[in-house]
């Protein structure tokens, strides 16, 4: 069975952006089906990934989370998703919009390095990945795949459905 088609979303809400965020990192070393199969259980866990709710989450909320079983149980990417909440609201804080925030950089390179920092277990293809479901401008897919070193089997898995979908970067 193959992964749905990444889907992009437009004018994503802030708890479009922290989902994104966070199946980006559940989804890193994994794979996309078994996340997707679990995917209710953790709009269920994290409330919806309304990211004022998951800042708020303290210790007893990372067990509570740990202590279902319909999750992949991994503690770090459940805390990263906790920090991801509260550096998107600084990012909201800041520039009003999860758009604002991508388009102030100017150019989706900018962006991305700044993603890399800002949020916990985001690297560079999950930045892409991030502003590619958020509706933003990335890289030609061609180009995309050059700025990811070493091979990436999901990269790859991902553009070929956006490309059966009809986008081509």
């Amino acid at each position: 069975m193959k992964a749905p088609i990444p889907e992009r979303i437009a004018n994503p809400t802030p708890a479009d952006v922290l989902a994104l965020i966070s199946r980006a990192i559940f989804q890193a070393g994994l794979s996309w089906q078994l996340i997707d199969s679990k995917w209710d259980a953790y709009l269920r866990l994290f409330d919806g990934f309304d990211p004022a709710t998951v800042a708020a989450y303290g210790e007893a909320d990372v067990e509570r989370i740990l202590a279902d079983g319909g999750v992949v149980r991994t503690r770090k990417k459940i805390v990263a998703t906790i920090a991801n909440a509260r550096a998107l609201l600084d990012v909201l804080q800041a520039h009003g919009s999860f758009a604002a925030y991508v388009r102030s950089f100017g150019a989706y390179a900018g962006v991305e390095r700044d993603m890399r920092a800002r949020f916990k277990f985001l690297g560079a293809l999950s930045a892409y990945y991030v502003l590619f479901r958020a509706g933003e401008s990335v890289p030609r897919f061609e180009d995309w795949e050059k700025t990811v070193p070493g091979d990436h089997p999901r990269m790859r898995e991902m553009i070929a459905h956006a490309r059966a979908a009809g986008w081509n970067g």
